[in-house]
């Protein structure tokens, strides 16, 4: 059994899909409001905060796969980031089962996004960044002790069909769909990688079933194109045929309006990754496994196709 925590998301649904239909495994789908992605999925719902919740969820998995994303407000991720982590390394602990954790690059340091690979140095400089290398450290301190096997799977910032969290596609796609100037954060022409959510979920697949994944971070299949904000805008607007107008928020104008929209204030922290060259080498994993990004052309047409409709 190869459990999914979390399920339902950006990478749970192609992951519970890669899962069975690749590799054969029975899959169960937990969360408040599961949702079965293969016919024969079982549904478990469960809080995660609570760990007899937790512990039930796990119990029986030869896999755990930690594909949770809370919402994006720092003051909840640092009073239940922790708590979350804590319930299911106790669980997986528990039960003998293998735990894979899907993560995101806050816990780099900046001078570190230029060229992102699984050495850079760690350093966040964020609130959201110190609680996700808090979670980092609980993890593999078990894996340490030997107490545990697991691993981490990185990736840059998501994009592909489907995502309601995805900044790519709210301020670039969207915008451009309904004729209005892309929104690009910062500086339009620093370099900024996105990972395809669809090799992401092809990659954790291959990650949680070889044994010699574990112990270890492995950053997840991404195209190696070195592509500006400027270039993103172009790209999809030629797909959708539309004007590649950009307007770009600078960091004090996000700061100002995140005073009245908690959710620019929560988007302004994090703002720095755009005001550098952010690129995202997942040459590691490529080597290892032989998986490899989809093209960036193909993953916007993949995209539009099924969102301009």
């Amino acid at each position: 059994m190869h459990t999914i925590l979390g399920a339902g998301g950006a990478i749970g649904t192609p992951l519970a899909r890669n899962l069975r239909e690749i590799h054969g495994k029975s899959v169960r789908i937990v969360g408040r409001r599961p949702q079965k992605v293969n016919d024969d999925d079982e549904i478990v719902v469960a809080d995660l905060l609570k760990a007899d919740e937790v512990h039930r969820a796990v119990a029986g998995s030869a896999v755990t796969y930690l594909c949770v994303g809370l919402p994006y407000k720092h003051k909840l991720w640092k009073r239940d980031w922790p708590r979350l982590m804590r319930h299911v390394i106790d669980a997986c602990k528990a039960y003998g089962s293998k735990l894979v954790f899907v993560d995101n690059v806050y816990i780099y340091a900046p001078e570190a996004l230029p060229h992102m690979t699984e050495q850079s140095p760690v350093g966040p400089v964020s609130k959201k960044g110190k609680v996700r290398r808090q979670v980092n450290d609980m993890l593999m301190a078990e894996v340490a002790k030997g107490e545990l096997q697991a691993l981490i799977a990185r990736s840059a910032d998501f994009y592909g069909v489907g995502i309601r969290n995805s900044l790519l596609l709210e301020l670039v796609y969207n915008n451009l769909k309904k004729g209005k100037s892309a929104l690009w954060q910062c500086d339009k022409n620093k370099i900024h990688s996105f990972t395809y959510t669809p090799d992401a979920a092809k990659a954790i697949a291959v990650l949680g079933n070889s044994e010699g994944a574990y112990g270890r971070v492995w950053h997840l299949p991404t195209a190696k194109d070195k592509l500006t904000g400027q270039d993103w805008v172009r790209l999809f607007a030629e797909e959708l045929q539309a004007k590649p107008k950009v307007f770009v928020l600078r960091r004090w104008m996000m700061k100002l309006v995140g005073v009245f929209v908690p959710l620019m204030h929560e988007l302004e922290e994090m703002s720095y990754q755009y005001q550098y060259d952010y690129f995202f080498d997942s040459s590691d994993i490529e080597r290892t496994f032989g998986l490899t990004a989809t093209p960036v052309a193909q993953a916007i047409r993949e995209i539009v196709a099924v969102e301009h409709q």
